[in-house]
């Protein structure tokens, strides 16, 4: 995948990285939930790491060692990370998974349209919650 970002060379973004206090569960829950799959694992315990592909050469990276927080509130940050956001196709259908995985729905799937220039942009979106309070936001942006 070449990238057209002339300052990084190609370059363009690679990946996310989270820490987690529960790496097993946490890992299975983007696997089984989301879909995410495992490229590579290294370590073990508290130094133990996980890239996951979110399907299209964009990278979740999970460590363990975290200390679980509480869920904020869907669009409220803790530190400058707002929240994860994944695109999907079919949101209906990844909200369905993600919650018989285990993930909490924050705010349910809804239509809005982002008052953007130069033209408006409809979407449908919803919001989760992982295992240790992170924000993930799911969005289809192809509605009409």
């Amino acid at each position: 995948m070449t990238g057209s970002n002339r300052v990084l060379a190609g370059g363009g973004f690679h990946h996310v990285a989270i820490k987690v206090s529960d790496f097993p569960r946490t890992v299975e829950l983007y696997k089984r939930g989301l879909g995410l799959v495992e490229t590579a694992l290294w370590g073990e315990g508290d130094n133990a790491g996980v890239m996951l592909d979110t399907g299209d050469g964009n990278y979740l990276e999970i460590f363990a060692g975290g200390v679980r927080s509480e869920p904020l509130a869907p669009m409220r940050a803790a530190g400058p990370i707002v929240h994860l956001c994944f695109r999907t196709r079919e949101i209906d259908a990844a909200i369905a998974q993600a919650q018989a995985a285990g993930f909490t729905i924050a705010v349910p799937a809804k239509d809005i349209v982002i008052p953007a220039q130069p033209r408006e942009i409809p979407v449908r979106l919803a919001f989760l919650h992982g295992p240790d309070g992170e924000v993930i936001e799911l969005f289809q942006n192809d509605v009409t």
